[in-house]
């Protein structure tokens, strides 16, 4: 979890990911920060996040995302 903060961090560096718990839901991060995380997931942890998986319940908080990582690690 403290890489995926980490990475999280590197893409948006004003959020505070460790806290916030709706951050689509209430605007925190914008499509294109998504976008960019997403690339930076996808290299990370060798994993693809397909458009399927761009819901926001995956994207709402650190530990949505995380969850999404692990599911996908695990495929």
């Amino acid at each position: 979890m403290e890489e995926l903060i980490q990475i999280l961090e590197g893409c948006c560096p004003d959020v505070d990911f460790e806290k916030e718990t709706a951050l689509i839901d209430d605007g925190v991060l914008t499509s294109l920060d998504v976008v960019m995380i997403v690339g930076e997931l996808n290299e990370a942890y060798d994993i693809t996040i397909t458009v399927d998986a761009l819901e926001p319940e995956n994207f709402n908080s650190a530990e949505a995302i995380y969850a999404l990582v692990e599911r996908l690690r695990c495929e």
